[in-house]
């Protein structure tokens, strides 16, 4: 399918901070629906009649169709147009939401969070590349992205508190209408304050190399999914394990003779997308976990009510926010390796603090102190990982570079939270003989956050290696942290500076 290079009659953004408010609310209901029902689980499980093992699903087919898709989304795009790609992709998750409400059955149920996963994978990268295009590279660039950060961060905490207040108050139905009634508010939202896009990519759409990745994506998250209850040694576990490892050495063969390949090698050669995307991935794969983890120990150790347990997260988003919008300003200080080594070193401290939680322990002893310690880590990291994803990436390209970063965090986090809960549950299984449910409960939650904080740590010591600048083509330093360029030359015969270009689709390669 040949689409072309097609212009969307490029509107002006007489209100930009508008516009970013509608975007980073898309963000925002996203992350919401990402961990909205996870204190809702067993209220859900009575009321449709899932199995023990059916109810994780209702978790795993959102996490699967999100994490396969988000790559075919970003790029279809660039290619289709950011702006309608978004507003589709509201709409599937609005429709998809209030089915989930209204299902009566696992089959229904599991089939909307399914659909509500496609429409989070269009509208997460739309709306990332329609933010970069909204923002030239510079300060507000940076300013953008640590909104987009604070909100990324406030929805998964949010979530559980939402969702706990909701269930307790009217029942778990509410969760999906509430988020429904969102997702179409911020759908009108964006219809009226963001502005077409300046551009769409030329070429065709990588049917292929769609296809491909996208199923080598489904079977490594299915198999990782499934691992937690079947355990790694189930043969359909190795076997989704090793269908994806082919299929991915498939489609790495095959983009390397397309010219219009889904992940182009050009999308390497500028910034430092690479190195930023696999720590990206380490990220993710603590943060998911925490949200999971967390939770766990607030309810079934703690004793904490549903409601209880979403308040206390409060102080984590605020603390994740505070960082999200600091993180331009500490960058622009201090430089975009030192703050974003210093942030993972911040997040690792709060995590090797909660590895020292008591079974006898209470919320503001065990919890408090970490969570916020972990949330301004979190809050700067994201934010200065996000930035280096997308520096130096080509206008017609933010699309896609939008869903390679979401893609990278949230493999990371399935593949993390898959090996951290073996980790935990193993922990856990070992000493029950010998301690009480709650002792063994706590000894495996404590082996999952003192390796989440190892983890953070290596990252930390990967980032300045990772993130030295190749050939770039923006003019910030990750999250508004200032290019270091030397002077122009001066005198006879010296080439004047090149003209600044208003449009981040054209912006002159440096």
């Amino acid at each position: 399918m040949n689409l072309g290079r097609t212009e969307d009659r490029p509107t002006a953004a007489p209100r930009p901070g508008a516009a970013l408010a509608a975007l980073a609310a898309a963000q925002f209901t996203v992350m919401l629906a990402t961990s909205i029902v996870n204190v809702a689980l067993p209220q859900i499980r009575d009321g449709v009649g899932l199995s023990d093992e059916g109810v994780t699903w209702v978790v795993n087919a959102y996490s699967l169709a999100f994490g396969a898709l988000l790559l075919p989304g970003g790029r279809a795009g660039d290619l289709l147009g950011r702006r309608r790609v978004l507003v589709a992709g509201l709409g599937l998750f609005a429709g998809a939401s209030l089915a989930a409400a209204l299902a009566s059955s696992p089959g229904m149920l599991i089939t909307a969070r399914t659909a509500q996963g496609l429409g989070a994978a269009a509208i997460a990268p739309a709306a990332l590349a329609l933010t970069v295009d909204l923002f030239p590279p510079g300060p507000a660039r940076g300013r953008a992205l640590g909104v987009w950060g604070a909100v990324s961060g406030a929805g998964g905490a949010a979530g559980v508190l939402l969702g706990g207040i909701l269930t307790q108050a009217w029942g778990w139905p509410w969760i999906f209408h509430a988020v429904a009634l969102g997702t179409v508010l911020v759908l009108l939202a964006v219809a009226a304050l963001v502005p077409r896009g300046g551009g769409r990519a030329a070429g065709r759409f990588d049917v292929p190399g769609t296809v491909t990745v996208t199923l080598a994506l489904t079977c490594l998250v299915w198999a990782l999914t499934s691992a937690r209850g079947a355990g790694w040694t189930d043969p359909g576990v190795l076997g989704a394990l090793l269908a994806a490892l082919v299929l991915f050495a498939a489609f790495v063969g095959t983009e390397r003779r397309r010219p219009d390949a889904l992940v182009p090698p050009r999308l390497f050669a500028t910034g430092r997308l690479a190195g930023g995307n696999l720590l990206m991935a380490l990220l993710g794969s603590v943060w998911i976990a925490l949200f999971f983890f967390l939770p766990l120990y607030q309810q079934q150790v703690l004793g904490m009510s549903a409601l209880a347990t979403g308040a206390g997260q409060l102080p984590f988003a605020a603390a994740n926010m505070l960082g999200a919008l600091a993180a331009p300003r500490l960058a622009r200080r201090t430089g975009g390796t030192v703050t974003l080594t210093a942030a993972l070193l911040c997040e690792a401290a709060g995590l090797l603090w909660l590895s020292r939680v008591d079974s006898g322990g209470s919320y503001a002893v065990d919890v408090l102190g970490p969570i916020v310690l972990a949330g301004l880590g979190l809050g700067v990291a994201f934010v200065q990982l996000t930035a280096l994803c997308v520096d130096g990436v080509p206008g017609p390209d933010a699309g896609l570079a939008g869903g390679l970063v979401n893609t990278t965090r949230q493999i990371g986090g399935v593949i993390g939270l898959a090996c951290l809960a073996t980790l935990a549950g193993s922990v856990t299984a070992r000493v029950s003989g010998h301690a009480s449910a709650p002792e063994a409960l706590t000894a495996g939650y404590r082996a999952a956050f003192a390796v989440s904080a190892a983890i953070l740590t290596v990252t930390a010591l990967l980032a300045p290696l990772l993130t030295r600048p190749g050939r770039r083509t923006s003019g910030a330093d990750a999250a508004g942290a200032p290019a270091r360029t030397s002077h122009p030359p001066h005198g006879p015969g010296a080439t004047a500076p090149p003209r600044r270009c208003q449009d981040p689709d054209r912006a002159p390669a440096t």
